[in-house]
């Protein structure tokens, strides 16, 4: 690619301001000037007069005494116009000055810096107070991938580091029975594929280029119930499903992996026997909404606001065999927020979590024609 051209920099937008104020100081003078020869030397006799003894000039006389003194008073305004101009103009512009300043600093790297205009509230205010707003997300934003990108990376070292221990022993000391070592090697690349596929997903979920689409949350939840009941029953866990089929507009795919992740995690954080886990669908303020309420350990509410971070599991990060690979919640809020819809946890009574995610419910004419269709299949 070939080298941008440099910019020449034009004329300062302080210098324009001060020559538009002065020209209109002298354009001003200009029409007064113009006002007075059209409604009074006009009428004035071209010769002078006398009558009696009493000198009346006539218009030459004017002009030649008034020309003079005219063009000084536009020289002088030109004059003021420039300097008033320049000073205030410098004025009005500082705020620009400050804002320019503090981008070269976030530019540089310094996402901390803010404008932090102070004076009346005007549109320079405004519009310093929205780009501080914009750098506290940006800043808050940039935080999160840093984190992100750490714990992402200690997740996959962790089975690579695994399979290359295992292969280290296999050199050195080679097992006369591979069976052993190829079903660890199998099981921990199963892992790294798991969380590789989940961080695909996770990059997918918060983009909006999906097609909108009438979708059923209970049929998503039945279908999720039945795909994880053989995991569910596993682990002693009892599946409880309620509530009406509600339509939500969104993507069928996408609200599928919601509804398959949060009756996951309710099944891998549930009590160790005797688990319960309820799933509602229903319709309240014009929204969709989609709750699953599980049993299991008190968890606080500090803890429980942490939980939608990426590779946060509970009440630790280390996990279990079985227990994902702590991106489920994260996946879910990303999908959520997608589709202009919230994830809410909080604790539960007695332990365990409620998950809520709320949505836009789906058009009128596409819900009527949904619940057609599925009243019809049922």
């Amino acid at each position: 690619m070939s080298p941008r051209p440099a910019k020449v920099r034009g004329a300062s937008a302080r210098l324009r301001l001060t020559l538009s104020y002065a020209g209109f100081l002298l354009v001003t003078g200009a029409l007064l000037l113009a006002v007075v020869w059209a409604f009074l030397l006009r009428y004035v006799p071209p010769d002078a007069i006398w009558v009696d003894t009493q000198f009346f000039p006539g218009r030459d006389d004017l002009v030649r005494a008034f020309v003079p003194r005219a063009l000084g008073a536009l020289g002088a305004l030109l004059l003021v116009g420039l300097v008033g101009g320049w000073i205030l103009a410098g004025r009005m512009l500082a705020p620009l000055e400050r804002m320019t300043k503090v981008t070269r600093q976030v530019s540089a790297g310094a996402l901390g810096a803010r404008i932090e205009l102070t004076g009346p509230p005007d549109e320079f205010r405004e519009l310093a107070e929205a780009f501080d707003t914009m750098l506290d997300r940006l800043e808050a934003h940039v935080a999160e991938q840093e984190r992100f990108a750490a714990n992402a990376s200690h997740e996959l070292r962790t089975p690579l580091a695994i399979t290359q221990a295992m292969l280290d022993v296999a050199r050195k000391e080679p097992p006369v029975d591979s069976a052993p070592l190829v079903d660890r090697l199998w099981t921990v690349n199963a892992r790294a594929i798991e969380l590789t596929e989940a961080l695909l997903l996770l990059g997918r979920s918060g983009r909006r280029g999906f097609v909108r689409e009438a979708v059923d949350l209970s049929l998503l939840v039945e279908e999720a119930v039945e795909t994880l009941l053989p995991r569910a029953e596993s682990r002693g866990v009892t599946i409880e499903v309620a509530g009406d089929p509600v339509l939500a507009a969104g993507s069928s795919a996408l609200l599928s992996q919601v509804a398959s992740n949060l009756v996951l995690n309710s099944i891998l954080h549930n009590l160790p026997a005797g688990g319960r886990s309820t799933i509602t669908t229903w319709e309240a303020g014009g929204r969709a909404l989609l709750s699953v309420e599980n049993t299991g350990a008190r968890l606080s509410e500090e803890l429980v606001a942490t939980l939608t971070e990426p590779f946060q599991r509970g009440s630790e990060r280390t996990r279990a065999d079985d227990s994902g690979v702590g991106l489920g919640l994260a996946i879910v809020q990303s999908i959520a927020q997608a589709h202009d819809g919230s994830l809410t946890l909080r604790p539960r009574p007695g332990g365990g979590m409620i998950a809520i995610v709320t949505l836009p419910l789906a058009t009128p004419p596409a819900r009527r024609l949904r619940g057609e269709g599925h009243h019809g299949e049922r």
